[in-house]
């Protein structure tokens, strides 16, 4: 490995298969999948523009919420696992890591709740950049810092009462700051990312666990530290208890255009009419 590479930090083969094994119950659990998608929606319906060809990337059956004022065209599925894909022609099973596309094939790429599992998420946001035709529109969205804080911190405290020590159990969430900087290292132009968080009160940590195993989404880190015990479960859930059994979800939301000559551009530094000094004496003024 280049000494520059990303390191490693999630297996991509474990976690294609637990998409595949999640795949045929997923419609069970697949609540935040369904607001994402509807967010998708209303921002493609905002869009006053079509998209002749589209790439969707873990949305599977649910690219059907799509409606006419979205604007979109032909679809290529893709996804890690083929049970997440739809029946149908147009299907692709790949990495977004590792893209099978040419540049320039899509005038819209979505990414659905993947890439916060991506080693290397730069990387593939630039892919998608490159996929894009000029002037073509990325959505990703993907969980975001504050996702499972409750749980981490009930398993940190229970680990270090019982075994005086933690394992890696949870995967590391990245800040919007930091996903909205991925944005723009990837190339694109007029980037966004921001948030929607999401609380969800659950009654046992089992069901809990039940609907991250249908989503897909229990870790898949490289190191996911040792197996746990039934009396480092009883302290979580006791330690889960005294947070009152909410869960956070942050649905980071990244949003970039490819590059095109058309599009609005700030103004060069120095060209600007007016000082900031006025601005600020008017504003006082008002």
């Amino acid at each position: 490995m280049s000494p520059n590479a990303p390191p490693h930090l999630f297996n991509r083969r474990l976690y294609a298969q637990r998409r595949a094994r999640a795949a045929r119950r997923f419609s069970d659990h697949d609540f935040l999948h369904l607001r994402a998608m509807e967010d998708i929606v209303d921002r493609l319906q905002t869009v006053t523009r079509s998209f002749p060809h589209a790439l969707f990337y873990g949305a599977g059956a649910l690219t059907s919420m799509l409606t006419p004022e979205c604007g979109v065209g032909e679809i290529v599925y893709g996804d890690l696992a083929a049970g997440r894909l739809p029946l149908g022609e147009n299907r692709v099973v790949f990495d977004e890591e590792i893209s099978p596309f040419a540049n320039q094939s899509f005038d819209l790429v979505i990414s659905l709740l993947t890439l916060h599992h991506a080693n290397d998420l730069i990387g593939a946001l630039a892919q998608m950049r490159a996929q894009l035709k000029p002037d073509g529109l990325m959505i990703a969205v993907l969980f975001g810092e504050n996702t499972l804080q409750s749980l981490r911190s009930a398993l940190y405290n229970a680990e270090t009462n019982i075994m005086g020590g933690v394992s890696p159990r949870i995967t590391p969430f990245a800040n919007i700051r930091d996903l909205g900087a991925c944005l723009q290292r990837a190339g694109f132009a007029l980037p966004v990312a921001d948030i929607d968080s999401v609380a969800v009160s659950y009654k046992s940590l089992m069901r809990l666990f039940s609907d991250l195993r249908g989503m897909g989404e229990t870790s898949v880190l490289h190191n996911r530290g040792k197996p746990m015990t039934r009396a480092l479960l009883a302290e979580t859930i006791s330690e889960l208890d005294k947070a009152g059994g909410k869960i956070s979800f942050d649905l980071v939301y990244l949003t970039g255009w490819a590059p095109h000559d058309s599009q609005q551009k700030p103004l060069k530094r120095g060209t600007a009419t007016s000082s900031m000094e006025a601005a600020v004496k008017l504003q006082n003024k008002s």
